[in-house]
This record gives structure tokens, C-alpha cells and sequence, in this order.
């Protein structure tokens, strides 16, 4: 007896899918059904066209789809300061040029316009999610709201007074304001984002991590980043930062600790009995010399990974294919071995490695029935990622961010055919030309 195929909203069919879950599995000519923004089921083309009648039907047979890219890292307004000031030390480079920029510039109206030209980029990339850390946090969380992209926004929180908040008092309060406004917002994330242990003082901290337990938050904060950072720390206090961090409770399974490329055997095991987990920025400590982050080492351990860009300050880039392929390659360098940090395992911290780091990873990371439509289409029939032998291996060895096609945030229609959907692409270059304009106007003629 034939049964009514089942009405859904929409079908995509293409030629590979890498669901990430179960790993290093590749599904060949099959589709993902999705309806009312989650994925109803993953199943081979044929029957998928026999059991379900979609509103909308997508016929990729070049393409892989994958999970939505998730960029664990961002500090996205920066994209406005891309190239102001490039080749330094990390902190000449944050003391002289970056924080005095960010003194005289920032704005509610910079932090916006700044995030629409890094959520654009970052769509035209792949990436649904990103995890962001700055000032006017509200900001951040508007713009990223009417573009439809996923985000976790940094409840930011440093001992100094800037313009965004006067002193840690004022950091927490504005914080939980934002988290209160999309406390129930199905696209917009919230976590408190202390800067950095040289950032912020011990009786902040704390009351943070009291207001993590209290409200069930993540917390996302950049640890041991440089050798001068963690060496400063024992000379002041007798304590490596995370030790230190350890004591005042910001080390558990709600820490997402960024760059680490400073850490020992013990306090690789100590974050692994921790729970807590790494986001590994591998160009960005490239370009400031920070240092290398043992990767190989802390998936061994049993320690959970992600991938993010950082700023497009000191990347240039928010280019989560670039981040996969440099991570690859560097891990293996460091591990000195050619078959440390595969492209499965790279694909998958980028994927549902960033998720489990937010605490998304029931919403998100993976192509698996009940979450969230977050979708990449990568177009693998482009001259330069032929002949495909190994998806995945491709993916992360030869594939670029220009072969990404078509993006989807829970079942919405973000990137189509390389067009943005919900940005105004020419509206956006024209506001980053401005801006560009101005801020190099004033480096050359300080005295105006």
C-alpha cells in the first residue's frame, strides 16, 4: 500500500553528507529533511523524494553539507580595525595601537556596524555560530538577531573603566541586563566573558562564577594567550593563571578557555579532570607569536576542542576554513607527527567541538535528527577541490571559504547561492569605507 509522503518544509539533497555524528562518517547521496527549523531525518535521496513532500527542494549533487561552522572565538566588531596595526608583539600591540583605538572609536554604532561586516563575512564562510566577546554587548546581540545568525554573547567584564561600563560593578549589571533581555531568545546565547586574569581582578571573578552557577552560564575568557602572560603571573603572585583561576572556581566544565599555548603536562591533566574546554586560535598565534597550543596532547587527554578566528584584528580573518586547515597542518608540526589532529577530528572541533565549548551541543554541532537546522553546503565540484577521493580530507586540505554556497540557520535561507539573504551587502561596504575613512584620517593627523 503506498502511503502520503509527509509534508515538510524543506529537502536538501546533495552528493555528500557529514552528519560529524557519529564521526568520520560520510553519507553518500542522501538529503536532510528539515521542518519548522530542525532536522526531521538524514536518508538516501531516493527515499527521501518518496517519503517527503517539501515546500522546498534544494539538488546539490556537487556539494558537501556539513553542520554549521561554529566560531568559538570572535571579538566580531573588530572587524572595523582589520589591518590598523599589523606585525607587533601582542602587548605593543594591544597597549599601544589596539586599546587606544578602541578608546577613541568605540561606539554603539562602531560595535554594530562592525558586527554586520563580521557576521557577513562569516556567513559568506560557512559559519552560523560565533562566540563574541566586546563592548556594547547589546549591540552585538541586535545585529546579530535581525541577521538571523546564531551567536553567544560575551557578558564582558574587566577591572578598568571604558566606555562601555565604569567598573566591574557596572560590567556585571549592564551583563545580566543583556542576558535578561534574550534570556528565552531561540538564536541569541549569552555567557560572562572576563577578558583575561591580567584583566580582572579575584573578588569580580567571583562573584562571576556565583552568577555562572546561579543563572547556568558559560564562561569564556582568554588563558594563558603568552609566555610573558603566564611568567608575569608567577612572578606577581607565585601562581600560573590558571592555578590561580583554579582557586577562585572559573575552572570547570562551564570554562571555555581561549588560545592556551602555554601549558604543562599537569595542567593539561588538570583541565582535563576539570571538564573544562580549549578554543584553539591557531592563526591569530601565529601572527602575534603567542605560541602554540598542544592540541594533540589535550585530545589525547580527553579534552574537548574548538576553533575560533579571534578578531579580524590579529587574524586578518574570519575564515573558519583558513582556522581548519592551519590547525591541522600546525598540530601536526607541534605533535611531530603527520597523523596527530585529522581532518575528522578538525572538522569536528570546528563543528560540534565549538558547540560542546558554549553549550550548544544539544542544538547544535552536528547534523543529527531533533537539532537545530544549522547547515553548510561547500561546493566540492569547483576545479580546485578535484578529484575527490576523501570528503573530509578535502574539506579541510584544499577547500576554501568562496566554495561555500548556501548557509542555513534553524532552516532559514541565510547565504543562497553566495548572495546573502537578510544583509545588505553594498550597504555594509559603504559603512566600513566610512569608518575606514575616518579612523585613518585621525592616525594621520593625531592633533584633529
Amino acid at each position: 500500500m503506498q502511503t502520503t509522503p509527509e509534508t515538510i518544509d524543506t529537502l536538501i539533497h546533495a552528493r555528500w553528507v557529514i552528519p560529524v555524528e557519529p564521526h568520520n562518517t560520510i553519507l553518500e547521496h542522501h538529503a536532510v529533511a528539515i521542518h519548522e527549523g530542525r532536522i526531521v531525518e538524514l536518508l538516501p535521496s531516493v527515499k527521501a523524494s518518496e517519503k517527503y513532500r517539501a515546500g522546498v527542494k534544494h539538488h546539490l549533487d556537487g556539494h558537501a553539507l556539513i553542520p554549521g561552522l561554529v566560531n568559538a572565538h570572535t571579538h566580531a566588531a573588530m572587524s572595523l580595525f582589520r589591518g590598523l596595526a599589523d606585525d607587533l608583539p601582542l602587548m605593543d600591540w594591544l597597549q599601544n595601537h589596539i586599546w587606544p583605538a578602541e578608546g577613541k572609536w568605540i561606539s554603539p554604532e562602531f560595535v554594530a556596524d562592525g558586527t554586520r561586516l563580521a557576521i557577513a563575512e562569516m556567513l559568506r564562510g560557512g559559519t552560523t555560530c560565533f562566540n563574541d566577546m566586546y563592548f556594547f554587548p547589546d549591540e552585538t546581540a541586535r545585529v546579530a538577531d535581525n541577521a538571523g545568525i546564531r551567536a553567544m554573547v560575551g557578558l564582558i567584564l574587566i577591572d578598568f573603566p571604558t566606555v562601555w561600563a565604569a567598573n566591574a560593578d557596572d560590567y556585571l549589571h549592564k551583563g545580566i541586563e543583556v542576558h535578561d533581555h534574550y534570556r528565552h531568545h531561540p538564536l541569541i546565547h549569552t555567557a560572562f566573558a572576563p577578558h583575561a586574569p591580567y584583566t580582572v581582578s579575584d573578588e569580580p571573578l567571583e562573584r562571576m562564577v556565583t552568577y555562572a552557577e546561579e543563572m547556568d552560564l558559560p564562561i569564556h575568557m582568554h588563558v594563558h594567550e603568552t609566555a610573558h602572560e603566564a611568567d608575569e603571573a608567577s612572578a606577581q603572585s607565585g601562581l600560573r593563571p590558571l592555578a590561580r583561576l583554579t582557586q577562585l572556581g572559573v575552572v570547570s566544565p562551564r570554562l571555555a578557555a581561549v588560545h592556551m599555548t602555554q601549558l604543562s603536562d599537569s595542567e593539561i591533566a588538570h583541565l582535563a579532570s576539570s571538564g573544562a574546554s580549549v578554543v584553539h586560535c591557531p592563526e591569530s598565534n601565529l601572527k602575534l607569536a603567542s605560541g602554540f597550543c598542544p592540541v594533540q596532547k589535550l585530545l589525547d587527554a580527553g579534552i574537548n576542542v574548538a576553533l575560533g578566528t579571534d578578531g579580524a584584528a590579529s587574524n586578518n580573518d574570519l575564515d573558519m576554513f583558513s582556522e581548519m586547515r592551519s590547525a591541522a597542518l600546525l598540530a601536526k608540526a607541534v605533535a611531530s607527527d603527520a597523523s596527530a589532529v585529522t581532518a575528522a577530528q578538525t572538522l569536528h572541533m570546528a563543528t560540534l567541538g565549538g558547540a560542546r565549548a558554549l553549550g550548544l551541543d544539544n542544538t547544535i554541532g552536528s547534523l543529527t535528527p531533533g537539532k537545530s537546522a544549522d547547515i553548510t553546503a561547500v561546493d566540492l565540484g569547483a576545479l580546485e577541490t578535484q578529484p575527490v577521493y576523501h570528503p573530509i580530507s578535502q574539506l579541510i586540505y584544499a577547500a576554501g571559504r568562496e566554495q561555500v554556497s548556501d548557509v542555513w540557520v534553524a532552516g532559514r535561507h541565510l547565504l543562497k547561492a553566495r548572495e546573502l539573504t537578510t544583509l545588505n551587502r553594498a550597504s555594509i561596504i559603504e559603512k566600513t569605507l566610512a569608518w575606514a575613512e575616518k579612523i585613518q584620517a585621525a592616525d594621520e593627523h593625531p592633533e584633529a
